[in-house]
């Protein structure tokens, strides 16, 4: 039975001060919403926002490795191959926005909704997620190698020829997502959550016979 979990929501005062993005020298950003705009070819480590919302921003080329990420909102902003590795991100919610691409690799990931994100080939290879949930997500041909889970799900969510490689699925629930297939071993698949018609694929996958 799939594990039932609570991801903690943003928490974000209701009053917000309007600015602009411009590089600061102790990058640190607060209490601000950041709106209509375009971040372009920032090359910023450990740059922090708390308390922050993006709306409708588009990142161009970004590379913010080591970012920390505490009570933050993205909604329809644009995120592609923005690199944002060895992040911590924390009560953090990404929606409606593009992602292809995104490399969240190496980072921890915890209290964290992806829903309605464009998220293929992004990569989140030998992060650590907890508490985190993709609802009708495009995440086809995404990267989750050496991954750790606790209590992670996915509801409604395109996964083709996702890589879960070396990642242990024991509790997810998959049976709502669809794929053609995944890369991904008989250990990790163990105590996966699947449908009839998947478990049908995965038999054959490992080479089973079924009869009529």
């Amino acid at each position: 039975m799939a594990e039932k979990f609570k991801i903690e929501r943003p928490k974000i005062p209701a009053e917000l001060s309007a600015e602009s993005f411009h590089y600061r020298e102790d990058a640190y950003y607060s209490r601000i919403i950041i709106e209509g705009e375009t971040i372009r070819a920032e090359e910023v480590h450990r740059i922090k926002f708390d308390e922050v919302i993006f709306k409708n921003v588009v990142f161009e080329q970004v590379s913010f490795q080591n970012i920390e990420l505490t009570d933050c909102v993205f909604d329809h902003c644009d995120l592609s191959n923005s690199d944002f590795s060895e992040g911590s991100i924390h009560r953090v919610e990404f929606r409606e926005s593009k992602m292809l691409g995104i490399n969240f690799s190496d980072a921890t990931i915890a209290n964290v909704l992806f829903t309605g994100c464009q998220g293929n080939l992004s990569s989140f290879g030998f992060a650590k997620l907890k508490h985190v949930m993709f609802e009708a997500c495009l995440l086809n041909n995404g990267d989750f190698f050496e991954c750790k889970f606790q209590k992670v799900g996915f509801r409604d969510c395109e996964l083709d020829e996702v890589n879960f490689s070396n990642t242990s699925l024991n509790g997810v629930d998959l049976s709502s997502c669809t794929f053609h297939n995944l890369q991904a071993s008989l250990e990790s698949l163990r105590g996966c959550i699947v449908n009839t018609e998947q478990a049908i694929g995965f038999a054959q996958f490992l080479g089973l016979r079924i009869k009529e």
